[in-house]
């Protein structure tokens, strides 16, 4: 047990550490089974992996994507309804006015059978799942074997010659790997983990650090040759090292003349931050109507939102491996191809017939708690449209109104065994002991 914590100890190639490891190992499976898949069609390729990798989780995730457009659209229905609430208790901080304007929103979700936090269980589906599928493209020898296997025999043969461990510590990520390399699993000789710890090093090591490598150590030159071939093969996509960053491979090609490539570089993050940009432009947009400043706020930090995410994604893909880059294009190429299907989708139901369908599911779970759905519906409904129709405060006299009719219906509709008819017993229990109390 005391060996495995160590070796789970801030080592980056083993797998995802933390509440993300089962879905990262899951994801892991997933690249893994692609990559054996095109290396048995003959074209063992990295980047064309991340691609149909990306079409693959994008595609599981639909199902979270419908539900949350469709609530999306019954917000949208909501919203004139909820602002005039809001405009109504507006500037009011009292105690009562914010109990009474929380009842009346409530009112209106039951209205739409939906919960104020609808679209929130869909995102926390899919957050574990993008952060996971970050962590496994951006370590790919970690979760894929064949990959992993490149690096050998070389990665054994390095840890056989003195000095390695320090002139790994010298790259420019060394940084990143500091605590692996004063480990104690690496520091008593630890085989796998020392393994493990120089494919990190190697796997994001630029060519002039391997040469560097050859430089200190001419008897590995073959190996580091191969290596670095074997590499180059899964790494290659339409011409680009998919381990090098744009900004790199921009770099290199004006040192060497290779102009073509300054072209092939600016590409990716151009692409990115078009696609990102369809994607805006798809989304369908939330309804601003209204006159109140919250809501022309709303609307101004969406649009520079909608400004702002395609510039990020050009200058993220600029910096970080192309590889990154080819997966935020497929994932962005993927998520307009599926907007336009939602979108088609979404359009041909009839937002009425949800409303009632999610009515009636809300009615079936009131019932089963021994209230009648339908009589709370429709007391929400009159609630509804009285608060379309004024503006005003309630008075007192409508709030005791209010009270009483919600108490006699409470009464008239608990039924025996019910959750109300027990709460009711526990009531009228504490009811008599302080009518007794007050006598005595």
């Amino acid at each position: 047990m005391k060996e495995d914590r160590e070796l789970s100890n801030g080592i980056l190639l083993t797998q995802q550490s933390g509440f993300l490891k089962p879905v990262a190992i899951l994801l892991g499976y997933l690249m893994d089974g692609i990559f054996i898949l095109l290396d048995k069609m003959g074209i063992p390729n990295i980047g064309l992996s991340i691609i149909l990798f990306t079409i693959v989780i994008y595609g599981c995730m639909t199902p979270l994507t419908i539900k949350q457009q469709k609530f999306s659209k019954l917000s949208a229905k909501m919203n004139p309804e909820l602002q005039e609430v809001q405009k109504k208790y507006k500037n009011k901080k009292d105690n009562e006015s914010m109990m009474a304007m929380n009842e009346e929103t409530k009112a209106i979700y039951d209205k739409y059978g939906v919960s104020p936090t609808g679209s929130c269980l869909q995102l926390l589906i899919q957050m574990p799942i993008l952060f996971a599928l970050y962590r496994v493209i951006n370590s790919m020898p970690a979760y894929v074997e064949q990959i992993k296997s490149a690096f050998f025999p070389l990665v054994d043969k390095l840890m056989a010659q003195s000095g390695s461990a320090e002139l790994l510590q010298g790259f420019k990520n060394a940084n990143i790997y500091a605590k692996q390399f004063t480990n104690d699993a690496f520091l008593s000789g630890n085989a796998s983990y020392i393994q493990n710890t120089y494919i990190d090093c190697l796997n994001r090591a630029s060519s002039a650090e391997w040469q560097s490598i050859i430089d200190r150590f001419p008897t590995l030159s073959a190996d580091v040759t191969n290596t670095v071939t074997k590499l180059n093969e899964y790494n290659n996509f339409l011409g680009l090292n998919i381990g090098n960053s744009p900004s790199f491979i921009l770099k290199d090609a004006f040192a060497t003349g290779a102009y073509l490539m300054v072209v092939a570089a600016l590409m990716v993050p151009f692409l990115a931050a078009f696609t990102q940009w369809m994607n805006v432009k798809l989304m369908p947009q939330a309804e601003t109507k209204g006159n109140n400043g919250q809501t022309d706020s709303v609307a101004a930090s969406m649009k520079t939102m909608n400004i702002m995410m395609p510039i990020m994604s050009a200058v993220f893909c600029f910096t970080l491996p192309a590889g990154m880059g080819i997966y935020w294009i497929a994932g962005a190429v993927v998520r307009c191809i599926q907007q336009i299907l939602i979108n088609r989708h979404i359009d041909k139901i009839d937002m009425d017939e949800l409303i009632k369908k999610n009515m009636e599911k809300r009615e079936k779970k009131l019932e089963k708690m021994g209230v009648s759905g339908k009589q709370i519906n429709s007391y929400a409904s009159m609630n509804t449209k009285r608060v379309n129709q004024s503006k005003s405060v309630i008075t007192d006299f409508e709030k005791e109104e209010t009270v009483k009719r919600a108490y006699e219906y409470y009464e008239n509709h608990k039924k025996p065994g019910s959750i109300s008819a027990k709460a009711n017993m526990v009531k009228e229990y504490n009811e008599k002991n302080n009518s007794d109390n007050k006598e005595k």
